[in-house]
């Protein structure tokens, strides 16, 4: 970090730093300071390719699929068991950790934007000469000069500065330049913001001249403190990746139960080959894993990636986009994005008047045209349309002086007409006033001086001023930018100058400003509220200002507690912790201060949106579980850090993008829920039937076409169906919450039950009844009811409310994904070649019949389960009308 330099004098300076600040460090000490390192910032070492793939290998799910790839090889080297098995197995193992490759792949290139902040060249004065050199060989106590345009290339103390100006809005938040001064300031201050003769690493200079002296290069700057953050910060695994894990290990396990149970009845039991016990493992692996559901999560995802973008909203990391859907706190910045990034003048005041009026109340009389033709007249700003677009430049505070004339369609270039300029005294931070003096249509010159009201020299008696205050008193309260403006007249042109001039003058009124709510931010912020989500500011603004905007948008409740960086900073990370549920509002925070209430409410079970836009913000948007940066007033290096990058930069996206999250977490939930089914009956099954002596019923490859393609395609589509109804009316699913919670144990058990008694059944009919113990009947009528019948029975499984023929008809894609899957498996019973390659035999009529009514069984089941259900739920809730 920097070094406490900020209260030295010249002398102190000069001596802690072992230069001089007149002719800069010589050749030698320079060489010697290179040993300690370079100005530059350290990446952390991403993963090996190696070690990507390995990680994805040794998920539970890949363990079971390798393990059938290496078994059924075996079985293909040693005893001649075919290719087929292994090579299917080994592709979609290998498609799966592609896959998952794809879904975590988000380029880390939050440091390398950070590099790109430090700065290439810098002009330094060694030996006491000028020299221009890469800025990281900058080392600390060399004196740099800056100059307007130049970026800082690391912290540093400032020995000159001439009308120096700084942009650190990347470091600090603050919108406009920050005046800066050589001097040593009487106490050391905390706040970035307020080291007024210090410069950082990364930040611009505005206007300006000026000497620093470094004090910090590379990772001790206070860039290289959010370079070091975003290393240490880790993303969090999503809700989703937890419960898919935890699903694929509950699988696994029934399968290695089932699988050594099986080679222990098989083997030791019923004689059986070691051969045949060993593919019945392979098949029971295979049967165990839904091979489609990582292709299926994905098409989902992007999906969502689509719908979001059209929303304004670019998803980064596409499995955030199931992550935002759960989001319970968004940690919102203020200006920009809760507010219109617009300072609006929304009160004004009349001298001698006992109230200030609101400007939306405000009619344009000739005396509130007197009080806009002075603002305007004392200002520099200027607003214009070119090219049908409408350009604007000068200081926040003006800008919404023009902004306020034009919304009367006046203007200062229009007031300017009748009352030329003919002299100027700047504003100046100390005097904290602007004058201008102009000559009026009549020949005599007007005086106007504008500024705070308690640097304007007006005369006034004791109840005038008294009034005055009480108004001024009013805005402040409000939270509002007071700006007071006076004036003077002469009947002839003054000799003296326009700074000796400004005395005696008579006050014409007051303006109060403030960047004003977004109107579709409050909205949004209530539908969050219904949503069962919670909204929290956090802004490096002035805590009045902050309170005031929050209040009017709807984050503020009167119960609900406001913090600031600094009284935040004296609690402990568990004091934090039992008070983060309480407090709406956090002002004049530091980078830290944003990763610590992230963490807080984390470690709560939350899980967080946190949106930012600049250097500062990019650790904390790292840590956050959906971070959300700006697309038009954000840094790359926020960008980089984030998932989420809102191309409007409103509020109301982030609403918007956690419906489309939602809808998109329901529909994996559906598919889901239509995978795992039919791969516990098929576990079951094969358990079951080898249990009581019929052998293994499917065979590996005709596991692969029920997982692959009759569920597969149809699966595939399921992202296309719409929300349910009152997504946005129920609370966010918790990160704590089992895949299985909402009803869906019961619907699985419901399904997988209907498909192990009907599938055994059908089994036994075939082998027994219509055959003399012929088991390849049995299994072609089992083989052909449970493909086609657990994709019929999508159509129950894809809303949660009773199936109609418009439902039915309303995802058109999910029709031709039936279909053909449908096709598929057909051509299975009609190609010879296939018929072969995948165990399936001739039938007789009578038995396609029977496989033909048996496959619309499950759809049944599950659709007067689901009835019975909803009607179950019904009758509480006209109990409760009724009352």
């Amino acid at each position: 970090m920097t070094m406490t330099t900020a209260t030295q004098s010249r002398q102190q300076l000069a001596e802690q730093l072992k230069t001089d600040l007149s002719r800069g460090l010589t050749k030698e000490m320079v060489m010697q300071r290179q040993q300690l390192g370079r100005n530059e910032l350290q990446e952390e070492k991403p993963p090996s390719l190696l070690q990507k793939i390995w990680r994805h290998v040794s998920d539970v799910a890949s363990l079971v699929l390798l393990f059938a790839v290496v078994l059924s090889t075996y079985l293909a080297i040693a005893v001649n068991g075919g290719w087929t098995k292994p090579i299917v197995i080994g592709a979609i193992l290998v498609l799966n950790i592609v896959i998952g490759m794809f879904q975590e792949h988000s380029a880390e290139k939050s440091l390398s934007a950070l590099k790109k902040l430090n700065v290439h060249e810098v002009t330094v004065i060694r030996d006491g000469q000028a020299q221009v050199i890469s800025a990281t060989e900058l080392v600390v106590g060399d004196l740099v000069q800056l100059r307007g345009g130049n970026q800082i290339p690391a912290d540093g103390r400032l020995v000159e500065a001439v009308a120096l100006q700084l942009d650190e809005a990347i470091l600090t938040g603050e919108s406009e330049p920050v005046k800066k001064t050589a001097d040593a300031l009487a106490k050391q201050a905390t706040e970035l913001g307020d080291r007024r003769n210090e410069v950082f690493s990364g930040t611009g200079v505005a206007q300006g001249t000026g000497l620093m002296v470094v004090t910090a290069i590379g990772m001790a700057t206070e860039l290289g403190a959010i370079a070091g953050m975003l290393n240490r910060t880790k993303s969090r695994i999503t809700p989703l990746q937890k419960r898919l894990n935890q699903l694929s290990s509950r699988l696994t396990g029934v399968a290695i139960v089932g699988g050594i149970a099986i080679f222990i009845l098989g083997v030791f039991f019923q004689g059986e080959p070691l051969t045949d016990a060993l593919m019945i493992g392979v098949s029971l692996a295979v049967a165990a894993v839904p091979e489609t559901l990582p292709i299926i999560v994905t098409i989902s995802l992007a999906h969502g990636v689509t719908a979001m973008a059209k929303q304004h909203a670019i998803m980064r990391r596409v499995d955030a986009v199931e992550t935002i859907g759960g989001v319970n706190v968004i940690c919102s910045d203020k200006t920009g994005t809760l507010t219109q990034n617009q300072m609006t003048v929304t009160d004004y005041w009349l001298a001698g008047q006992p109230q200030a009026i609101q400007v939306k109340k405000m009619a344009l009389a000739d005396e509130n045209l007197a009080l806009m033709r002075l603002m305007g007249l004392a200002t520099n700003a200027t607003r214009e349309t070119v090219n049908g677009e409408i350009v604007e430049v000068g200081d926040s505070t003006e800008l919404a002086i023009v902004r306020w004339l034009a919304k009367f369609d006046q203007s200062r270039a229009q007031f300017e007409t009748d009352y030329p300029r003919v002299a100027e005294d700047p504003f100046n931070s100390t005097k904290k006033t602007m004058a201008t003096l102009h000559r009026m249509p009549d020949g005599r010159y007007l005086l106007i001086v504008k500024g705070a009201i308690d640097h304007l020299p007006v005369t006034q008696t004791a109840a005038q001023r008294a009034v005055t205050m009480r108004i001024h008193d009013q805005f402040a309260q409000k939270a509002l930018r007071v700006l007071a403006v006076g004036y003077r007249i002469f009947d002839h042109q003054p000799t003296e100058s326009i700074e000796a001039l400004q005395s005696d003058l008579q006050l014409s009124g007051l303006i109060g400003m403030i960047d004003p709510p977004r109107d579709a931010a409050i909205i949004a912020v209530r539908q969050a509220a219904d949503a069962g989500i919670r909204t929290v500011m956090i802004t490096g603004d002035h805590l009045e200002t902050a309170k005031a905007i929050a209040k009017q948008i709807g984050i503020l409740k009167p119960t609900d507690q406001v913090l600031t960086g600094a009284s935040l900073r004296t609690l402990s990370d568990e004091e934090l912790t039992q008070r983060i549920a309480d407090v709406s509002v956090y002002a004049r925070v530091s980078p830290e201060d944003k990763i610590r209430i992230v963490t807080a409410w984390q470690s709560q079970g939350a899980t967080v949106a946190m949106t930012g836009d600049g250097v500062n913000d990019a650790p904390a948007l790292k840590a956050a579980d959906v971070g959300v940066a700006m697309g038009i007033t954000g840094t790359e290096v926020s960008k980089n850090a984030s998932d989420m990058i809102l191309t409007d930069d409103n509020f109301e996206t982030i609403v918007a993008a956690i419906a489309t999250g939602r809808a998109v977490y329901q529909n994996i939930l559906k598919a889901v829920e239509f995978l795992i089914g039919v791969n516990f009956a098929q576990i079951f099954l094969m358990i079951t039937a080898v249990m009581i002596g019929w052998g293994a019923p499917l065979i590996a490859e005709q596991l692969l076409v029920i997982n692959v393609l009759a569920d597969g395609i149809p699966g595939f589509y399921l992202s296309r169906e719409p929300a349910e109804a009152q997504t946005m009316q129920r609370p966010p699913i918790s990160r704590q919450t089992s895949i299985f919670a909402d009803g869906m144990t019961r619907r699985v058990a419901v399904r997988t039950t209907t498909f192990i008694i009907l599938t055994l059944g059908i089994y036994g009919l075939g082998r027994f009844g219509l055959a003399n113990n012929d088991p390849m009947i049995g299994s072609t009528m089992l083989f052909f009811t449970l493909a086609l019948g657990s994709m019929i029975d999508i159509y129950p499984i894809k809303t949660r409310q009773p199936l109609t023929w418009q439902s039915i008809r309303g995802n058109h894609a999910l029709n031709v994904g039936v279909c053909l899957a449908a096709a598929f498996v057909v051509a299975i019973a009609i190609i010879p070649g296939l018929r072969e390659l995948f165990s399936v035999t001739t039938m007789p009529m009578l038995n396609w019949v029977i496989v033909g009514v048996a496959i619309f069984i499950p759809s049944c089941v599950l659709e007067i389960a689901k009835r019975i259900r909803l009607k179950r739920q019904d009758v509480p809730q006209m109990l409760m009308s009724s009352d």
